[in-house]
């Protein structure tokens, strides 16, 4: 039987948490949840009556960690593991600190309990006191800790570009980096086994290439034996103990601990060579994503493993990138004249590869940030490296080297060519946008002459939306910036945009700091009862806006005005008396008034996240206004003063004989009503009314011919574009899903953060024969092959038409305007369609479909 027909004969999306199947199809996030799984699996079988404990806080690229995670709760409960979400996440690293602790005092309900911890980046950093302590006091022996670190290395979801590999070797922590969904499983695995031998916590790099990407794997808890290393353990062992002190824990960090992590790796083979022979002379090394990004660009050059070894090359994959395995590295590096570390950000692997072979006097080059002779930068630690880019750079360096073989340089050539080709501009930008009848549309407002704050959160989108709105903190940080620019500024106040998430993270400290330094200031706390950026979860604690306004007069804020949007029938007698209360058609009123008082004040605006409310909407979990507004086009003068009011991207442009009109687009409406505010008298509202929908035929397609499916040469590489919100990411999905039923390898990458809704999405989706034969999952430049053009401003940008080819690359795009929130502020904007067209046309030629 196929592999084809096993995989047809049960495939249930259940399967992914089902440990007694084998292959299955799964994203990054959902790894996390079966890692815990598969270790709870593994320790049943040694005979190990062992628990699980998951919590940290989301961010992209693991914001939807916690939503994954409380979705299998059912059968995470099963296998003794416990989910909770964090408060924030130093708070959550120091709860699994506490779970490391369970035995110590012969008081544990199980032989140990092991952890994972997720975070994004910034969240790391935060977390630093917490690391260094709990790694200094250690892990247990059957428990074990994962710090699963989410970076955004080019900022694409994020206030800041951040790598946090540095942040673990500075806590002693040893890093792995996986190199796609597989070893998030296969390196979540060792790196328990690494810690509760070592007593370190271990740090999981995780990036968007690597856990918001999807693929088929090998789901087995146990396809991978874990040895233990020749290694003399000091008196007391090196996990966790009572009584211990600074000075042993510093002494045991130092002289084991990081010689353990060292020792096991070796053991286990963390590290190892891929291609080429001992006696090779050029040497390649990479890990994790970058591992990936130099497996393509060395079949871009037409370099395969038995030509790698007919050259006389060798390729190193690093999975333990800190600490570095100095036997292993060794051992592969003898014989070497030439060793290339492909590496972004800043570099950790090259660092170690040139102090491991510093003194051995053999004259070796090492070229890696930059080329050893000509000192001109290779590879950047600024911004991301590709494929593309280290294809250029490697076989330059293997011309340098004599090389240069036919393949190699026409590689060289056809990347050449897709460069001079890759110059399109964006003639148009689908930014993110605040949703339809989203509260921020309304709550970020300011008055004339006012200044505010951006904070983290989906409001952090208002600084390109005209509201005087500009600057912003780190997390916790808002308005604390102020405390130091208030003595030293010509202002005497200033708003600072506060969400209820952030509020509850961490934020609420930043308004005491504003108390104490007594700071003219007025937040205003934006309660939307979701976290919409990361998916609508609610806030930890099950915070409530009349709580929220307790603890503002209990911290001696003097005045907190309630502003709340009336329709939604908020319990106005659950909050304190000491507060004034206003419907949302005062908050100017009311921001007039506290911008003139003295010291620390406070709006909280409670109005439920659209994207929620349409969601609840459809579980009939949240009112329905039964009404409707229509706009009458004949009366309409086109002035746009209905958009300026509501900042609303439901309000669409009609073109009519008598100019361009506007209109309500009823299948995006979430009936915030805010449009009517403008008092225009085109404006119609129905009660009682629904749109009418034609009925439904049955639709017979008879005998449908089967399309001829193209041969896969190495992969076929998709893109799939449109706009957040419209079902882009379900079309990759299935597309992945039909790959695997179908018993073929596929990798999927979503582009989701910052509430995509309205703004541009990119799905990259490559079909292989064999999971084996997918490498980097992300489109590069001039590599796709079929275009999926759900949006036309999307699909012609830049950023889309630079992976396309002449020749190569088919798209079906569609053409159909969908107004972006420019329109909200320039009643004159127009899609440029026909340009956008036009680019397309030019680059595909024959090869699109509108």
């Amino acid at each position: 039987m196929s592999r084809q027909d096993v995989i047809r004969q049960g495939v249930a999306l259940s399967d992914r948490y089902d440990l007694s199947k084998g292959t299955v199809l799964l994203n990054g996030t959902q790894a996390l949840v079966r890692l815990m799984l598969m270790q709870a699996a593994r320790d049943r079988a040694a005979g190990l009556n062992t628990a699980g404990y998951c919590t940290g806080y989301r961010g992209s690229p693991l914001g939807a960690v916690d939503q994954t995670m409380m979705k299998a709760a059912k059968v995470l409960e099963a296998a003794q593991v416990r989910f909770e979400p964090g408060l924030n996440e130093d708070l959550a690293a120091t709860a699994i600190w506490g779970s490391q602790q369970a035995e110590l005092r012969g008081e544990g309900r199980h032989d140990g309990v092991f952890g994972l911890w997720y975070g994004k980046g910034p969240g790391v950093d935060r977390t630093g006191d917490v690391m260094r302590h709990a790694n200094m006091a250690g892990s247990s022996r059957f428990g074990g800790v994962i710090m699963a670190m989410g970076d955004d290395h080019t900022g694409e979801s994020s206030t800041v570009l951040h790598q946090s590999d540095w942040a673990m070797v500075d806590a002693y922590m040893p890093v792995v980096s996986p190199a796609g969904v597989q070893e998030v499983l296969d390196y979540g695995l060792y790196a328990w086994a690494l810690s509760r031998f070592s007593g370190l916590w271990v740090g999981l790099k995780t990036m968007k290439d690597t856990v918001e990407a999807t693929a088929v794997v090998d789901g087995n808890p146990h396809r991978l034996q874990f040895v233990l290393p020749d290694f003399t353990l000091p008196p007391g062992g090196l996990n966790i103990r009572l009584g211990d002190t600074p000075v042993a824990q510093e002494a045991r960090m130092i002289d084991h601990k990081r010689f353990a992590a060292e020792a096991f790796s070796h053991a286990n083979k963390m590290d190892k060579r891929i291609w080429g022979r001992p006696g090779a002379k050029i040497g390649f090394v990479a890990a994790g994503k970058n591992w990936l990004d130099l497996t393509h660009a060395l079949s871009l050059l037409g370099i395969d493993a038995a030509e790698a070894e007919r050259l006389g090359l060798s390729t190193y994959k690093v999975g333990q990138t800190f600490p570095l395995d100095m036997k292993g590295f060794h051992d592969w590096a003898e014989g070497l004249e030439v060793i290339v570390v492909v590496e972004e950000k800043r570099k950790l692997i090259e660092v170690q590869v040139k102090e491991a072979i510093f003194d051995d006097r053999r004259g070796r080059r090492v070229l890696g940030w930059h080329h050893d002779r000509t000192k001109e930068e290779l590879f950047p630690t600024r911004y991301a490296l590709d494929p593309v880019l280290i294809a250029e750079k490697i076989g330059g360096i293997l011309i340098e080297e004599g090389r240069g073989i036919d393949s190699v340089k026409a590689g060289l050539a056809r990347i050449s060519e897709v460069r001079r080709a890759d110059n399109a501009r964006d003639l148009a930008a689908r930014l993110p946008y605040f949703c339809s009848g989203c509260p921020h549309n309304s709550s970020t407002k300011v008055p004339e002459g006012s200044r505010a704050y951006a904070g983290i959160g989906c409001h952090y989108m208002v600084q390109w939306m005209d509201r005087s709105t500009t600057g912003f903190t780190h997390m916790g940080g808002e308005g604390a910036n102020w405390i130091g620019e208030a003595p030293f500024s010509t202002r005497g106040h200033v708003f600072q945009n506060l969400g209820d998430g952030t509020y509850n993270h961490s934020g609420v400290q930043a308004i005491r700091a504003a108390l104490a330094a007594g700071t003219n200031i007025t937040y205003k706390i934006l309660y939307n009862d979701a976290v919409a950026m990361t998916g609508g979860q609610h806030n930890e604690g099950d915070l409530k806006p009349d709580r929220i306004a307790r603890e503002l007069l209990a911290m001696g804020v003097k005045t907190v005005a309630l502003v709340h949007d009336p329709k939604e029938g908020l319990d106005l007698a659950r909050f304190p008396s000491g507060i004034r209360t206003h419907t949302r058609d005062e908050l100017m009123q009311v921001q007039e008034r506290l911008a003139g008082e003295k010291g620390v004040s406070a709006i909280i605006y409670v109005q439920t996240c659209a994207a929620e409310k349409r969601r609840r909407r459809k579980k009939g979990a949240f009112a329905d206004p039964d009404r409707r507004v229509f706009i009458n086009t004949d009366v309409c003068e086109g002035c746009g003063d209905c958009g300026k009011q509501s900042n609303c991207v439901s309000i669409v442009p009609v073109e009519t004989e008598l100019g361009r009109k506007r209109g309500i687009d009823q299948s995006s409406c979430n009936k915030d009503f805010s449009c009517l505010n403008g008092f225009c008298p085109s404006f119609v509202t129905l009660e009682g009314a629904k749109p009418r929908k034609a009925p439904g035929k049955a639709v017979e397609f008879g005998n449908l011919p089967q399309p001829v499916l193209p041969a896969i040469n190495g992969t076929h590489n998709i893109v799939i574009t449109g706009v957040g919100g419209t079902g882009v990411v379900t079309v990759g999905a299935v597309l992945a899903m039909a790959a695997h039923l179908d018993g073929k390898g596929a990798g999927l990458m979503e582009m989701a953060g910052l509430a995509q809704k309205g703004g541009a999405v990119h799905i990259h989706c490559r079909i292989a024969e064999t999971p084996a034969d997918i490498s980097a999952i992300r489109v590069s430049v001039g590599e796709a092959d079929a275009v999926i053009g759900g949006d036309l401003v999307v699909t012609a940008g830049a950023r889309t038409i630079g992976l396309m080819t002449t020749g190569r690359t088919g798209a079906v795009v569609n053409d159909h305007e969908i107004v972006t929130g420019e329109f909200t502020r320039n009643t004159e904007f127009r899609i440029p369609s026909e340009d956008l067209r036009v680019a397309l046309q030019a680059r595909l030629r024959e090869g699109v479909r509108f």
